[in-house]
């Protein structure tokens, strides 16, 4: 590494698992979903990397993300489902991004700009089906349809899709949302609506719940090579983690017992020993939260963070081991690999594995391995036959 600070990105490692899941989960269409910058691994060459390995759909979460994909000269399909009231939905449709649609006000928004650029709308409508947050509420649905199938044959705009989103709540929850979401698609088809795409399932739901899956599914977390599972790690779904975080020793000191650490004193040294300080802090995404109970690997060894995660730094206490300014510290990467994985961080801060690797912020330079990963060997992986259970309790956002 050339800096202090970095996240190595294995793009071999997506490819291996998009085109893992592709196989294991079998629906005619697969989304890689690169919202919030691919999860923190860098949007433009995990979808490109993505797109070598099978999926033939990008998801993403606003205009602004699908025109930086356009931008990068990737014209592959290509979906934004969150809009603000002021959304740009022509310079949009000006790059032939497909709309998310969740109300009559969007749709007409929508309509309004196609025809002001003699263009066809693609859009695709989402169904609000439990979580609660955006998509078309059941009361509306038989409007939106009504007014879609009306703007369809005037010939300002195609419904691609219908779709929503499970809470992963619990087997009940999602069975009532499957539920609600196949009466919205028999009112769409009553409406005289016949989308392609039909996409209910996450990464979770896809690998679960095979009711969900439809003629899409949409993969997030698993493309990174993480599990949306409590009970289950990556490698029992034949995944691999695609990011390692890592640093470098920039100082180390010996500390007498009694000697306090970092704000507050959260932890005074039991003993005689030694300290490195590691040049990472919560302004480059480790999380705060995981202060004195989080761990990193020293060269082949693993210690504890002690004491308060600063802005900019943090300190673990490496005893009596020897080490040396300069020495290769790894926060979070592949467990397989003998370093703590960005799961283990999730349980020391409280949060969940998605966070970990999606705060990781811009002052940690990106590199990437196999960047032409359709010419790497693919990793080993297993034929996952996930068994029933429930997902993680904290929310999944379209994964």
């Amino acid at each position: 590494m050339s800096g202090f600070r970095e996240a190595v990105i294995d793009l071999g490692a997506v490819f291996a698992n998009v085109a893992h899941l592709k196989s294991v989960i079998g629906t005619p269409h697969l989304m890689a979903v690169v919202k919030a910058n691919a999860y923190g691994h860098g949007a433009v060459p995990v979808a490109r990397t993505a797109l070598a390995a099978g999926a033939d759909w990008l998801g993403v979460a606003d205009i602004d993300e699908a025109l930086e994909l356009r931008a990068a000269g990737i014209d592959a399909p290509l979906l934004a489902w969150l809009h603000d009231p002021d959304a740009d939905f022509g310079a949009a449709l000006a790059r032939n991004v497909d709309l998310g649609v969740s109300s009559a006000r969007q749709l007409r928004q929508i309509t309004d700009a196609a025809a002001a650029l003699s263009v066809v709308a693609g859009v695709q409508i989402k169904l609000e089906t439990g979580l609660n947050r955006n998509g078309v509420h059941e009361p509306d649905w038989a409007e939106v349809f009504a007014l879609a199938a009306e703007f369809e044959r005037a010939g300002l705009l195609t419904v691609t899709g219908i779709f929503s989103h499970l809470s992963n709540a619990s087997a009940a929850d999602d069975a009532e949302a499957i539920e609600r979401f196949e009466r919205g698609l028999s009112l769409a088809a009553a409406a005289g609506l016949t989308p392609t795409l039909i996409h209910l399932a996450s990464t979770a739901a896809a690998l679960r719940v095979p009711a969900a899956r439809y003629t899409m599914v949409r993969v997030g977390i698993g493309m990174y090579g993480l599990s949306p599972f409590d009970d289950q790690t990556p490698r029992d779904l034949g995944l691999t983690p695609a990011m390692t975080l890592r640093g470098r020793v920039a100082a180390v000191r010996r500390v007498a017992a009694g000697a306090g650490v970092s704000y507050d004193y959260l932890w005074r040294a039991p003993v005689d020993g030694f300290l490195a300080l590691v040049p990472l802090g919560y302004a480059d995404g480790v999380p705060r939260q995981a202060s004195g109970t989080a761990r990193v690997t020293v060269g082949a060894a693993t210690h504890p963070i002690v004491g308060r995660i600063a802005m900019d730094q943090f300190v673990v206490s490496v005893g009596d081991e020897a080490v040396e300014v300069g020495d290769p510290v790894v926060l979070f990467g592949d467990p397989e690999a003998g370093v703590p994985g960005a799961t283990e961080w999730a349980e020391a801060a409280g949060t969940i594995n998605y966070e970990i690797v999606t705060r990781i912020g811009h002052r940690v330079p990106r590199t990437y391995l196999n960047p032409d990963p359709a010419d790497t060997p693919p990793a080993s992986t297993q034929p996952a036959t996930p068994p029933a259970a429930t997902p993680r309790a904290a929310d999944r956002t379209a994964r």
